[in-house]
């Protein structure tokens, strides 16, 4: 019953544990609810970037893509991790079409340096790259690291690309994290107060969902839709750096890589597409907000997007 299957999926999405560990698409899989996956040359023909690729969920993303036919650029900012990635993929996969890219994702200067190099068309643009740094740092520019890279960089990555990505598909791959911070528009750098660095990655994925619909109006009219997907509980390089006790609480339960980037490919690939402007996770779109001190007016929103704005030029 298809009633009694949105139940079972909402429920395991609001108590956090049951749904974002690898339990969720265990069990989402076997209800009627569950999409279909794409067929497997859904993405034949098409080009793919997906930043941050060196290892778990974006290796794993690079991977899902090239599996359905892409031509996958694997966009790091150290090549022979890279290298490495696209060894171990087509060792599985021979027919796998990859390349290796090098951009330094924090630094804006290296990504106006990295599209004006690259002048093929683009037609699936996954944003994966991330950083959780422990104490405050600075991109390049002199912004605020998890600022830098989360939301600076990604917008003006994709403002650039213009007509190359028409008709294309953006993805935000954020972090279920977010859902404890509120949008902070009256301190973006987090230059007040003592800073954290899960607080900090937080806030930055919490400004990637506010601004997802202003983005989606933006680049709707040359075709370009915007998702944000988030990968639940997933194991990886990451988690282990930034986070060892939560991996060690709960490490039989995270998801594998292939898990935490499973919604990240589907909604690259399926058809027809999906709307834009929305938060996805597990195959479903989901609430932005559930805590009531978290929530965002459009004054707030408009803040955000007027310094997004006035960073990048645009």
């Amino acid at each position: 019953m298809p009633s009694l299957a949105r139940l079972i999926d909402t429920a395991m999405d609001r108590t956090v544990a049951p749904g974002y560990t690898r339990l969720g698409p265990a069990v989402r899989r076997r209800l009627s609810t569950w999409p279909a996956d794409p067929p497997t040359d859904a993405l034949a023909g098409r080009r793919a970037l997906v930043t941050g690729a060196s290892s778990g969920l974006g290796a794993a993303t690079a991977e899902g893509l090239a599996a359905l036919g892409a031509e996958v650029v694997l966009v790091v900012r150290d090549t022979d991790k890279g290298a490495a990635v696209v060894r171990e993929i087509q060792g599985r996969r021979p027919l796998a079409r990859l390349d290796v890219q090098r951009c330094d994702l924090a630094d804006l200067d290296d990504v106006r340096r990295f599209v004006a190099a690259d002048s093929a068309d683009v037609d699936v643009l996954v944003h994966n790259a991330g950083a959780m740094p422990p104490t405050r740092t600075e991109s390049p520019q002199g912004h605020e690291m998890t600022m830098a890279l989360h939301v600076l960089s990604p917008v003006l990555m994709t403002e650039l690309l213009g007509d190359r990505l028409r008709d294309g598909r953006v993805v935000m791959v954020t972090s279920g994290g977010m859902y404890t911070q509120r949008l902070r528009e009256d301190d973006p750098e987090f230059v007040t107060g003592k800073y954290s660095g899960t607080t900090a990655y937080a806030r930055s994925k919490r400004a990637q969902i506010e601004l997802l619909p202003i983005l989606q109006r933006r680049w709707q009219p040359r075709g370009v839709d915007v998702h944000a997907t988030h990968p639940g509980w997933a194991d990886t390089p990451g988690v282990a750096e930034s986070l060892p006790t939560f991996r060690k609480i709960t490490g039989p339960l995270l998801r594998d890589a292939a898990e935490g980037a499973d919604t990240t490919v589907w909604i690259s690939a399926t058809q027809p597409p999906p709307a834009g402007g929305r938060l996805w996770h597990d195959r479903q779109p989901r609430p932005t907000q559930l805590l009531r001190r978290t929530r965002t007016g459009d004054a707030e929103r408009d803040r955000m997007w007027s310094w997004v704005q006035e960073l990048l030029g645009l």
